[in-house]
């Protein structure tokens, strides 16, 4: 049975751990965007040994690249893009870490193994909802990357930014059983 839990940011291990696939959360805090570009970067620093644009410990990255905000707004829509193109890349934030990320769709099996190892969770967010996130999204500023345009790395605050647990600690994941029990509900027809 799933339930409504409400997160503050930043993430704590022991939190993360009671929470189970299709858990309905709602986030309030600091959470940094990050999409292709910005994980590349990102990635780049970590192989030369340099310090990152923020601290990982403890935080979420949201996979987003919102649309320019219209005046008096703090960003413009704000809907979550495909997961897996930053898989190559979250198994080495989550080792520094990373404790979640906000996305749609399926991650990788080296995603969900570094989610294992380090008690971390991936939270799905609704695609072509991205009106309406914005608005749990409180403020907005870039803090790197500013050429790359609206994929530039940003820390925004979020009052109950809502999304569903699709990995969790445990390794359970979201779209697989989901999957098994579309499969099972055929079958019995």
């Amino acid at each position: 049975m799933s339930k409504e839990i409400y997160l503050k940011t930043p993430l704590k291990t022991d939190e993360l751990v009671s929470l189970n696939i299709g858990d309905k959360v709602f986030i309030t805090g600091t959470l940094y965007t990050a999409r292709d570009a910005v994980h590349k970067k990102l990635f780049t620093l970590l192989e030369k040994k340099e310090p990152l644009p923020f601290s990982l410990a403890g935080q979420i990255i949201y996979y987003v690249g919102p649309s320019p905000a219209k005046p008096g707004d703090p960003i413009g829509s704000a809907g979550p893009t495909t997961s897996y193109r930053m898989d190559k890349y979250t198994p080495a934030l989550l080792d520094l870490g990373l404790k979640a990320m906000i996305g749609k769709g399926v991650r990788s099996k080296e995603v969900k193994e570094a989610v294992i190892r380090n008690k971390a969770v991936y939270f799905i967010a609704v695609g072509g909802a991205g009106a309406l996130l914005a608005q749990t999204i409180k403020t907005s500023k870039v803090i790197a990357y500013d050429e790359l345009g609206a994929e530039a790395l940003r820390e925004i605050t979020v009052e109950n930014f809502p999304c569903f647990v699709g990995l969790d600690t445990k390794g359970n994941d979201l779209y697989e059983q989901g999957i098994a029990t579309y499969q099972i509900h055929e079958e019995t027809i």
